[in-house]
């Protein structure tokens, strides 16, 4: 009995100091901008004692923990707070800021100007597999983004022109690396397509102004092509078309792969059956090679060997406005080669690696009537740059780039004495531009870019600038202001080797909202352009008679629309594009807007897939507002208009069997004669006027067949996502 007594003692004895040790720790926990946080964990560390913050970020525990402890605060989104505190009475009063946490994958990003297609973005505007499904595409990657706001149908052409800027405005890099001559050989008013497989590219970025310091040489646009990685399998591919044909092949090992492809076109047979309104001595052919080799490095290295070689040639007859009756005979002959290789690296966790050199060799030989011409273009592009997490909330990007380029025209004219122009101009260039992530709602870029011209021996610096602010999980706005770049085109520097550079200020506000496979997107720009090349006459060689007195402007806005999920099995797209444009520039007379610039420009993009058919359906709708010209037969300048364009494309991709697919598609399937300007003759008639011609499409509409067959271990695998 006495034994219990002592230890029933014992108990209260120690149950009282016990509840004298209890300390209760209270406190708020707010945001840096003083809101509070709810359901926060509050908790001392290595113990048992906490809670969780209330609705107005309030909190109150007793612990019995006494003496230097560790008071952890810990919310998802924020950096986890720690705090040493000293218990050594009965209430404990504690002030929690918790800094919200950087995720600089999943923050805000920088999307003034720029769509961005890839398999590993968060957000995807326009995927890759967009851009060989798109009807009126046929196949080519800026057919494809010619249905994106910011873009102009220029028919006759077949380049890229954006936002009021000419086609060599836009440049194009596979993997940071430029490509020179990235459209096949043409003549006037005779479209070009782009000379690389769609199958080649992951990921597309299409910036149509303020984009990054790392791109330079480009007045409007940068189209930036990112090559795939090691691919999942061994397979061949095996393509019957109507305009030719082409094998593939692909061999997998476990950290390489090698692939090889040899195709060939030929339009000649095509044109023989279909109504052609242009008079062909001999259509179109072409042939060419890829051979493209990955090596995994290490753990995170990937080295890239990419080479492409062609040669294409066509015979036309084209009408001579001032011999009336006759027909100039033009031939196009051109040699392509063009070599990239590039290598990244993931150094450690703040630093990684790029590195690349690309090389591009083109070679046109161009009959007219009885003369010879040849244009020979050398160019070499080298770069490395480094990507480094300097701090939580920067990121910096720098780097070094070299590019190098020759020129030569070469003339045999009849009764002359051949002539050789040529010229040589290196370009030096760095560029740095950081990132600052104020917080997950909020990033600023700021960048440099430095240029020296070996040809003008002078040196210039171009600052870009943007931001962007999460205004909602899925919704945000961003800015962007840029000076850009670009050398006077090799024509004109092969007069004048003193002209400066041209140049293009980019001032772009966007409004970007994703939600659940739907995107809506609006942009208004302003592009103001200074330094343009101007002359009197476009075949003068007297280099005196060449200047940089150019200048003008381009504003507009554009809107895209995107839904994926509202109907089923059903994708579509909507795009449309205002500008208004004007320049006082090359041979104008005054300010005025060029030809080929329309102000409307309105696409429409549908694609669905039938299941008990296994087929998809896709139409596209373009539409374009008539364009200004220059009528001799009227009084002022760039004083007439052309007819509206319109074109309604269909296409459908049948899964035959599952390695199996037929493919057809027709553009303009209503045959709609679709007219893009007019030429004058120089001098007028009898009757004091100047007769003309219009400038037309080569046939009312194009028709596609292609069987294409997949050959791999499993027979599973098919090229539908090619297609």
């Amino acid at each position: 009995m006495k034994q219990q007594l002592i230890f029933l003692l014992s108990f209260l004895v120690s149950a009282s100091f016990g509840l004298q040790a209890q300390t209760t720790i209270s406190g708020k926990v707010l945001d840096t901008k003083g809101e509070a946080i709810p359901s926060a964990n509050i908790y001392i560390k290595n113990s048992f004692d906490g809670a969780n913050s209330q609705l107005d970020g309030s909190f109150t525990f007793e612990t019995s923990e006494s003496g230097l402890q560790v008071l952890v605060v810990s919310f998802i989104g924020y950096k986890t707070f720690e705090k040493q505190v000293e218990i050594n009475s009965k209430t404990l009063l504690v002030e929690v800021v918790l800094v919200e946490e950087i995720n600089k994958i999943d923050g805000v990003t920088i999307t003034a100007g720029a769509f961005e297609a890839s398999d590993i973005k968060k957000v995807t505007v326009l995927k890759p597999l967009d851009i060989v499904t798109t009807a009126s595409a046929a196949g080519d990657i800026m057919g494809a983004i010619n249905t994106l706001p910011g873009t102009a149908t220029v028919g006759e052409s077949g380049r890229l022109f954006v936002r009021g800027g000419e086609g060599y405005e836009t440049k194009v890099f596979i993997d940071g690396l430029e490509v020179r001559n990235a459209f096949g050989a043409t003549a006037p008013n005779v479209p070009t397509r782009g000379r690389f497989s769609p199958f080649l590219f992951k990921g597309t970025v299409f910036s149509t102004g303020g984009y990054s310091a790392e791109y330079g040489q480009a007045l409007s646009s940068a189209l930036i092509l990112n090559s795939n990685d090691i691919p999942e399998k061994t397979q061949g591919d095996i393509s019957v078309m109507s305009v030719g044909g082409d094998l593939a092949y692909t061999k997998k090992w476990e950290n390489t792969s090698v692939s090889g492809k040899l195709q060939y076109t030929d339009l000649r047979p095509y044109q023989g059956l279909i109504n052609q309104y242009f008079d062909w001595e001999s259509a179109p052919n072409s042939a060419g090679a890829e051979f493209v080799i990955r090596q995994k490095v290490n753990k995170n290295g990937l080295l890239k060997v990419y080479t492409n070689l062609s040669r294409s040639a066509f015979t036309i007859r084209q009408p001579d406005i001032n011999r009336p009756g006759i027909k100039d005979t033009i031939s196009v002959d051109n040699d392509y080669v063009y070599f990239n290789t590039n290598y990244k690296d993931v150094l450690n966790e703040k630093w990684s690696v790029r590195a690349g050199f690309s090389a591009t060799l083109n070679k046109e030989q161009i009959g007219f009537n009885n003369d010879q011409f040849s244009a020979i273009e050398n160019g070499a592009h080298t770069k490395l740059a480094f990507n480094w997490d300097a701090a939580e909330k920067v990121s910096v990007n720098f780097g070094t780039e070299f590019f190098a380029k020759k020129f030569t025209r070469e003339l045999f004219v009849s009764d002359a004495q051949p002539e050789t122009y040529d010229f040589n101009e290196n370009l030096s260039s760095t560029f740095a531009e950081a990132d600052y992530f104020a917080s997950n709602a909020f990033v600023v870029r700021a960048g440099l870019r430095m240029e020296q011209s070996s040809l003008l021996n002078k040196a210039w610096v171009s600052p870009r600038l943007a931001m962007s602010y999460k205004l909602s999980e899925k919704g945000q706005f961003s800015l962007a202001y840029g000076e850009f770049l670009q050398s006077a085109q090799n024509e004109y520097a092969l007069v004048n080797r003193s002209l400066q550079p041209e140049k293009a200020t980019h001032y772009i506000m966007n409004y970007q909202y994703f939600n659940d496979g739907r995107v809506f997107r609006v942009e208004t720009y302003l592009k103001d352009y200074d330094n343009l090349v101007k002359f009197a006459n476009p075949n003068d060689f007297n280099p005196m008679n060449y200047n940089n007195l150019g200048f003008g402007s381009a504003n507009g806005v554009d809107v895209f629309w995107r839904d994926s999920k509202t109907f089923k099995n059903t994708d579509y797209w909507i795009s449309y594009s205002y500008v208004d444009s004007e320049r006082d520039y090359q041979n104008f007379s005054m300010l005025a807007t060029p030809s080929f610039v329309s102000n409307h420009n309105f696409s429409y993009v549908v694609k669905h897939f039938v299941t008990p058919l296994r087929t998809q359906f896709g139409a596209t709708y373009n539409f374009a507002s008539n364009r200004p010209f220059h009528n001799p037969n009227r009084d002022g300048f760039q004083n007439d208009k052309t007819p509206e364009f319109h074109d309604l494309s269909l296409n459908a991709a049948i899964l035959f069997k599952q390695n199996i697919i037929i493919y057809v598609s027709s553009s303009n399937i209503f045959g709609r004669d679709n007219i893009f300007g007019y030429q004058f003759a120089d001098q007028p008639n009898g009757q004091g006027i100047y007769e003309g011609q219009a400038i037309r499409q080569g046939a009312k509409r194009f028709i596609f067949l292609g069987i294409f067959i997949t050959l791999s271990k499993d027979g599973q695998e098919n090229q539908l996502e090619n297609l």
